[in-house]
C-alpha cells in the first residue's frame, strides 16, 4: 500500500515533529486480566496520561511552534468541544501566543472551565461542533487569526504520528495490530503513516461507534461521506465527515475499520479500569473495544490468538456524571446481563414456575405489573456469564411455554423502558413512539415542543440524564396518519438526532 509520490513525506515530518516541548512518550502497558479473556497479549498505549489526558496536545503543539511569529504574534484560534480545546491552550500558553476557542453552547462547564484555566478565551456558539466550526472559520477571517484544524491538516497529522513512532520504539518484537479510535482521522492517519512505512505487516486497524462511522462508510464508498447526524454518547469522535487528507491516507493505508456500540464502549471501560484504575472517556475505550470484537469475531478469520494487540487509549476527560450510564451498560456490553420480557399465565403458581426456571441466577431488575386477566409482561433482568448462557435459558423459557423476546441488545428497552414498565395505554389512538437526543441546555424541551404540531398530543415522555452532552428522551405522540408529511417537516426542523421505535417489540409488549 503506497501513498502518492507527492504527497507530504510523513516520515520524514513525524521524524521531525515538535512535540515533547509539552507532550511525554505515553507508556506501552501491559492489560493483564484483559490479555487473559482474550487469549492475547494486549498492550494499552496510555495518551490519557498526557498533561490534558488526551493525544490531541501533539498535534495541536506540532502545528503552532511552526507558524511563523507573525501569525503567532496575531493568535491562533480552534473549534472544539473538548480535547483539542485543551490541547491548543495549553500550546498557546507554552508558546505565549493569544488562543480562541470556539465551543458549542453544549460544551459541559467542566471543559469551558478548564480551557480557560489555561489562558484562552472562549466563544460559546451553537449546538454542535459543525456549527462551532462554521463560527470559528468566520472568525479566523475577520481577526485575521491561524485556525488549527482538530486533524485535516499535514502537521497536526505528523504530531498524532509520533505515538505511532513510539509503539515501535517501545515494543521491538512482532505486533499483529494496532487499533486507532477514529473520529477525523488525524490520529490513524499519523500513525498509519509512520508504521506502514517502517513495518508493513502490522495491521493499522480503525474503531468507530457505529453511530458515527464517517470513516467506515467513506472507504466503503471510495470518497468521503458525510453523515446526517451522529451519535454524542462518544463525543471525541462524533464526526460528520473526515478529512481530505486524512480520508486519503487512510484509504491507502488502514486495512479495516471496525464499529462498536455503547454498551461495548463501556464495558471496555470497565476492562481498563480493572487492570489500570484509570477510567477512560468513551472516545478513549473504542479502540480498546474494536480489539475486543476484532478477537471475538472468530479466530478463523481474525489469527489473532497468542497475538501482540496494541490499542490506542486517547483520552480520559470523563464527565463523572455519566459514571452511573457506563456501570449501567457495561454488564450488557460484556453480555452479563439478560434483559428479557417473558409472558407467564395470570394464574397462582406461575410466577413461581417462572422464577424456577431462572434458577440460582441473580436478578438484578423485576418489573410486572397487572394488565391482563390471561396474562402477564414480565421484564427482568438477569446476572448470566456471557451471550451463550443468554441464549440458553430463552430457550429454556420457551420450552416451558413462556413467549419470551430477549432485549439485550434493544436500545428502547434498555435505556427506557425498564424504567416506565406498565405504561398500557389502550385508549391512546394513533399513537407513534420515537427516541430523541436532546442537548443538554436551557430551551432545548421548549424549541422541541414549540416545533410540534398543536393537534399533536404528547401521550408519553420519558426522560433520563445520563451525565452527557445531551439528553436521552422518549416521547410518544398522537399524530394522525394524514399528518405523516407534516411530521417529517417537524422532525428536519426540530434538528435532533432520532429514531423511530413505533415498531419496537419492547414498545408493543410493554407500552402500546
Amino acid at each position: 500500500m503506497k501513498v502518492s509520490d507527492k504527497a507530504p513525506d510523513y516520515l520524514q515530518r513525524i521524524l521531525g515533529a515538535r512535540v515533547y516541548d509539552v507532550a511525554i512518550e505515553s507508556p506501552l502497558d501491559f492489560a493483564p486480566n484483559l490479555s487473559a479473556r482474550l487469549k492475547n497479549r494486549v498492550l494499552i498505549k496510555r495518551e490519557d496520561l498526557q498533561p490534558v489526558f488526551s493525544f490531541k496536545l501533539r498535534g495541536a503543539y506540532n502545528k503552532m511552534v511552526r507558524l511563523p511569529k507573525a501569525a503567532r504574534d496575531r493568535g491562533v484560534i480552534a473549534a472544539s468541544a473538548g480535547n483539542h480545546a485543551q490541547g491548543v491552550a495549553l500550546a498557546a500558553q507554552t508558546l505565549r501566543c493569544k488562543a480562541t476557542i470556539v465551543m458549542p453552547v453544549t460544551t459541559p462547564q467542566i471543559k469551558i472551565d478548564a480551557v480557560r484555566a489555561r489562558g484562552a478565551r472562549v466563544v460559546l456558539h451553537g449546538d454542535s461542533y459543525d456549527a462551532a466550526y462554521a463560527y470559528a472559520k468566520i472568525l479566523a477571517l475577520k481577526q485575521k487569526l491561524t485556525f488549527v484544524h482538530p486533524y485535516d491538516d499535514p502537521d497536526v497529522i505528523a504530531g498524532q504520528g509520533t505515538i505511532g513512532m513510539e509503539i515501535l520504539r517501545q515494543h521491538a518484537e512482532p505486533i499483529h495490530a494496532i487499533f486507532v479510535p477514529v473520529g477525523g482521522g488525524g490520529l490513524i492517519a499519523g500513525i498509519a503513516a509512520y508504521v506502514k512505512r517502517l513495518r508493513p505487516e502490522i495491521k493499522i486497524i480503525g474503531v468507530e461507534p457505529d453511530d458515527a462511522d464517517a470513516m467506515a462508510q467513506s472507504l466503503k464508498a471510495g470518497r468521503r461521506v458525510k453523515l446526517d447526524q451522529v451519535g454524542l454518547f462518544a463525543d471525541g469522535v462524533a464526526v460528520k465527515h473526515v478529512g481530505a487528507e486524512t480520508f486519503r491516507l487512510c484509504r491507502a493505508l488502514v486495512d479495516d475499520v471496525i464499529r462498536v456500540n455503547t454498551d461495548a464502549m463501556c464495558a471496555a471501560i470497565k476492562d481498563v479500569f480493572t487492570d489500570t484504575r484509570v477510567i477512560l472517556e468513551p472516545a478513549g475505550a473504542l479502540a480498546i473495544a474494536g480489539a475486543k470484537a476484532y478477537v471475538q469475531k472468530g479466530s478463523e478469520k481474525s489469527g489473532a490468538r497468542g497475538q501482540t494487540l496494541v490499542a490506542v487509549a486517547s483520552g480520559a476527560n470523563m464527565n463523572f456524571d455519566r459514571l452511573r450510564f457506563v456501570a449501567e451498560e457495561a454488564e450488557l456490553g460484556e453480555h452479563r446481563e439478560a434483559i428479557l420480557a417473558v409472558t407467564i399465565p395470570e394464574k397462582p403458581g406461575s410466577f413461581k414456575t417462572f422464577c424456577e426456571l431462572l434458577g440460582p441466577r441473580n436478578v438484578t431488575e423485576f418489573n410486572y405489573r397487572y394488565d391482563d386477566p390471561a396474562a402477564a409482561q414480565v421484564f427482568v433482568g438477569v446476572q448470566v456469564k456471557n451471550r451463550d448462557e443468554t441464549a440458553r435459558l430463552t430457550r429454556a423459557l420457551r420450552r416451558a411455554g413462556l413467549k419470551t423476546h430477549d432485549l439485550s441488545n434493544n436500545d428502547l428497552a434498555k435505556l427506557h423502558v425498564r424504567h416506565t414498565v406498565g405504561g398500557h395505554a389502550p385508549l391512546v389512538k394513533d399513537e407513534i413512539l420515537y427516541r430523541f437526543e436532546f442537548p443538554e441546555r436551557p430551551g432545548a424541551l421548549i424549541r422541541f415542543l414549540t416545533s410540534m404540531s398543536h393537534g399533536w398530543n404528547i401521550s408519553l415522555f420519558h426522560y433520563r440524564n445520563h451525565g452527557a452532552d445531551y439528553g436521552r428522551v422518549l416521547v410518544g405522540m398522537q399524530v394522525p396518519p394524514r399528518d405523516k408529511q407534516k411530521f417529517q417537516a417537524f422532525l428536519g426542523k426540530v434538528g435532533y438526532p432520532y429514531c423511530d421505535e413505533t415498531r419496537n417489540p419492547a414498545y408493543r409488549l410493554f407500552l402500546g
